[in-house]
């Protein structure tokens, strides 16, 4: 992978994204990437790359569970108030 490359925003939101990124992902024309935004920035991917990033950062992980136990707390602060 290389470096750091700038890019501007253009007239109507555009933004082109240099060549050699294209090519390194071959990203051909027409292809569907995802905007992620987050406290940091912007990420910017392919759908089954974004799927496999986000299954790293749920593994082990009880999703199910901490739903729950969100709702508990929510549950218990609207008796609270």
């Amino acid at each position: 992978m290389s470096g750091t490359e700038s890019i501007r925003v253009g007239n109507k939101g555009r933004i082109v994204l240099p060549a050699d990124i294209r090519q390194r992902r071959q990203w051909a024309e027409g292809t569907t990437l995802v905007a992620v935004e987050t406290e940091s920035g912007v990420l910017l991917a392919e759908r089954s790359a974004l799927e496999e990033i986000l299954r790293k950062q749920l593994s082990g992980a009880d999703v199910v569970a901490s739903l729950l136990e969100d709702r508990r707390r929510a549950s218990a602060a609207e008796d609270d108030a």
